[in-house]
């Protein structure tokens, strides 16, 4: 029987556990995927941390988790042109991604993936891969900037940072001390986070000033921002939201779409950018892999299989 990985009552990732359902169907204008892999995100955590967290995204329970997968095309509903049996794909299906099958859209966050891109990373992609898209563009950013990134080893701040590198842009980027070899290698001034951020930003930078800002973390980025005098319409944060951002913009996923995917997708699979993937669990373990993403110091992606 299928898998399908679920949680019943909010408080803890304990409560995520696996279920055997039949094969769902494609309805018409649907696809059947055959799921291979499937990225963790912090929501998913925060959905069945709080019910009241849960109701602001939509999700009542019994839920499914996962938002992101990456797989084969299984089966086809009518009128269904754009897609067919076999073929490799990567999207986005909220909710419901951790399982042997998932049924989308054809008209849905779905995309072709391209071949020399891994199931892993592919099922990584979706909801990082928009979001990165989105906030750099939002941004405008150019080679003459200075970008302050933060939390760039994570998934969403990783892609970021790297688009903002091939702006020609001078990137720096928060991480945890045991990330800053690895961005160095892509290109990106590494600087430890926490307290203190602005001036050890200043010490990187010589005579050069910030202009603009990417905050993946939280409100001590923003502070940040504000104490190097970064102009507040130069921010974007997908981490802080009313007062305490300032008046920041707040440009996440949603301004992003499968054109902007695909476009990050090829570039994955040309090896122009890299996503590094954290650990792999098997679907059984789905809850160990949760655990390990409430830890932090996370670089890159979780992924779980089903295989």
């Amino acid at each position: 029987m299928p898998r399908f990985v679920q949680f019943d009552e909010f408080g803890s990732r304990d409560h995520l556990h696996v279920v055997e359902r039949e094969r769902p169907w494609p309805g018409p204008g649907q696809l059947l995927v055959r799921v291979m892999a499937a990225g963790l995100n912090p929501m998913d955590v925060k959905a069945y941390r709080s019910e009241a967290a849960a109701a602001r995204m939509g999700v009542t329970l019994p839920s499914g988790i996962g938002q992101d997968f990456a797989g084969f095309v299984y089966g086809v509903g009518e009128g269904v042109t754009r897609f067919e049996c076999g073929q490799a794909v990567l999207g986005t299906a909220p909710f419901a991604s951790f399982a042997d099958f998932v049924v989308v859209p054809e008209d849905g966050q779905v995309i072709l993936k391209p071949d020399p891109l891994t199931f892993e990373v592919a099922g990584s992609l979706g909801v990082v891969g928009r979001t990165a898209m989105a906030t750099v563009r939002s941004l405008n950013v150019h080679e003459r900037d200075t970008v302050l990134v933060s939390a760039a080893a994570g998934g969403v701040g990783v892609i970021a940072a790297q688009l903002v590198v091939r702006s020609g842009a001078t990137v720096i980027g928060t991480a945890g001390e045991e990330n800053h070899e690895f961005l160095e290698s892509l290109g990106i001034i590494p600087v430890t986070y926490g307290e203190g951020l602005a001036e050890r930003v200043r010490d990187v930078l010589d005579d050069d000033h910030v202009t603009a800002v990417l905050d993946n973390h939280g409100a001590d980025t923003i502070e940040a921002a504000l104490e190097l005098g970064v102009p507040i319409e130069r921010v974007n944060s997908i981490a802080v939201f009313g007062p305490d951002a300032h008046g920041a913009r707040n440009v996440g996923g949603r301004a992003a779409g499968n054109d902007e995917l695909a476009e990050l997708a090829d570039l994955l699979a040309e090896n122009e950018l890299v996503l590094p993937i954290d650990s792999i669990y098997p679907i059984e373990r789905t809850a160990d892999a949760y655990g390990r993403l409430e830890g932090g110091h996370v670089r890159g992606k979780i992924v779980v299989v089903t295989d």
